[in-house]
């Protein structure tokens, strides 16, 4: 790994982002295919999206599950002095790299109901279902170890934290940042205990 200051980002973060990203963007376009009759009719349509939304969200979460795996296993601790992103970062960074493709999925879904209403929103709405379920996969993983898991944002690109271009991920304990494990925002601290404070580098969070 580099010497010297870099950054880091969430893994979960990203993989939560792109699932919430893609189930609204899919229930916003079934809810619009289904105002079309379509060529196989409305109780086609939804019952073909139906089984597209469990096939779609098998797939998204089984989709380079292998590698994450490996990636997690082969995780290194992050270095010392380490600038870490904070969530809402790394969410506008993803949504800025796949507004367009996002907009185009949108249309082609919506496109699609003309022939079979809300298959295709149903289609987008299951393939954000499964990656929201890695999240909370890596969100698991992440309280039963005790750490947080982390990627260079310049080598996911703004997109997956698991592409080929990725040469590792790094590790902080669970203390780093302002996002929850699986990527969620931190809920605030109960009234009447005493706030743990939130680490920025990582050897604070070790």
């Amino acid at each position: 790994m580099a010497r010297g200051a870099y950054a880091l980002a969430r893994v979960a973060v990203y993989v939560r982002t792109a699932g919430t990203a893609l189930w609204w963007t899919g229930v916003v376009a079934a809810g619009v295919g289904l105002a079309f009759p379509g060529l196989t009719g409305r109780r086609i349509g939804v019952l073909g999206g139906a089984a597209l939304f469990l096939v779609a969200a098998v797939v998204a979460f089984l989709a380079r599950r292998g590698r994450c795996v490996g990636m997690i296993g082969a995780a290194s601790t992050a270095g010392k002095w380490v600038v870490l992103h904070d969530r809402a970062v790394t969410v506008r960074t993803w949504l800025r790299s796949r507004r367009w493709w996002l907009v185009a999925a949108f249309a082609a879904a919506v496109g699609s109901s003309w022939a079979v209403p809300a298959a295709g929103g149903m289609l987008l709405a299951g393939a954000g279902a499964g990656l929201w379920a890695k999240a909370v996969w890596l969100g698991r993983w992440e309280r039963r170890n005790e750490k947080l898991l982390w990627v260079r944002p310049e080598w996911a690109a703004g997109r997956s934290p698991a592409r080929k271009d990725v040469r590792g991920w790094m590790t902080t304990g669970p203390l780093a940042g302002d996002a929850a494990p699986g990527g969620a925002r931190r809920r605030p601290a109960v009234a009447g205990r005493e706030r743990r404070p939130r680490a920025r580098v990582t050897a604070a969070a070790r």
